[in-house]
């Protein structure tokens, strides 16, 4: 089967970053779909992956996670899925990636696309949607069921127009949550619109500040998207007392958490690959959220937050994605779509 690769972890600029190779087309065993790819969406961990390090690897390490595709085997002890079925999922961070004709996930970590989008339109939505999903209504402990209770209760968004914040905005709404998002140019601020933010404030700005202008002084939780550092002390300030902040951006300085002691405040942190990592006992967890939000995209509860589209998978192309998704100024997600006959 075609594949793309790396042996060396490199700057996207050069040719050899990732390279087209065939590889071995695997076979479907225990819990393991083997799925073929349509589409596969690049996210910012495909960026740091494959970010320059020392490391060189024996055998072609394959990248991607986020993918769309039918089913074409099925494992002996797979029950929720069948060949010809339409999937679309997140991967898990230590098995090979999606950049491949062929790729095998176990069935837990698994949705049912959705009937209303095209396969591109589908790749673009599991990574974001389990981090945003898990990070509101895990991590944070909202009820979405509790809407009236939340209509009284506000989230601060960090990050509103990338890939994670573009779902996690219309699941605040849909949740009942007042939405206060953070956007820095004009073409983000008219996105985190367009999703249903209540109000946008600047990220590069003191926060604070620009909540007070809102008649907001402090917010009941945060989700940080973006600089987790950066925005350490300004998120202290403004949680309420008891309130909850949830982060998916690691830390490169120590976090001083008494700034959080005297509100008795909760911070914590969101992985979406935890569940696939260890095995954890609510693996299934996954299935179940993606399925729902399958159900939600096909009754326009949610959109796709697909932005650009780019074909065929290939290395070249993929040179491509990643160099845009590196700039950092991502607006929703890229994807790239079909395998070259």
């Amino acid at each position: 089967m075609k594949a793309v690769g790396l042996l060396e972890y490199l700057p996207i600029e050069r040719e050899d970053s990732l390279f087209d190779f065939k590889a071995t087309k695997p076979t479907a065993t225990g819990k393991d779909l083997l799925v073929k790819i349509n589409a596969i969406s690049i996210n910012p961990v495909d960026v740091k992956v494959r970010a320059p390090k020392e490391k060189k690897e024996e055998t072609p390490k394959v990248l991607g996670w986020d993918a769309s595709g039918v089913v074409v085997e099925v494992g002996e002890d797979c029950e929720l899925f069948q060949p010809g079925d339409e999937v679309f999922y997140a991967g898990a961070i230590n098995r090979p990636g999606t950049y491949s004709e062929y790729h095998l996930v176990d069935e837990r970590i698994v949705g049912k696309k959705p009937t209303s989008l095209s396969f591109a339109e589908a790749a673009a939505m599991p990574l974001t949607t389990i981090t945003a999903w898990e990070a509101l209504f895990e991590r944070l402990a909202i009820h979405p069921e509790n809407k009236q209770e939340n209509n009284a209760m506000s989230i601060l968004i960090i990050g509103g127009a990338g890939g994670v914040g573009s779902i996690a905005i219309q699941l605040a709404k849909w949740a009942g949550l007042e939405v206060i998002a953070t956007a820095s140019r004009s073409e983000t601020e008219n996105w985190v619109k367009q999703l249903g933010a209540d109000h946008i404030i600047n990220h590069y700005e003191p926060l604070k500040e620009q909540l007070a202008t809102k008649q907001l002084l402090e917010v009941d939780y945060i989700l940080c998207l973006n600089n987790t550092d950066q925005h350490w002390e300004a998120m202290g300030e403004v949680i309420k007392p008891q309130g909850k902040i949830c982060s998916i951006v690691e830390n490169e300085q120590p976090l001083d958490l008494n700034v959080l002691k005297s509100k008795s405040a909760t911070f914590v942190w969101e992985f979406m690959f935890t569940k696939s990592l260890y095995t954890t006992p609510d693996i299934m967890n996954q299935h179940v959220l993606l399925n729902k939000a399958s159900e939600m995209m096909d009754q326009n509860v949610i959109k796709t937050t697909l932005q650009e589209k780019l074909s065929p998978i290939c290395a070249e192309t993929l040179r491509k994605a990643h160099a845009k998704v590196e700039s950092g100024k991502m607006i929703g997600k890229l994807v790239v779509e079909g395998f070259a006959d």
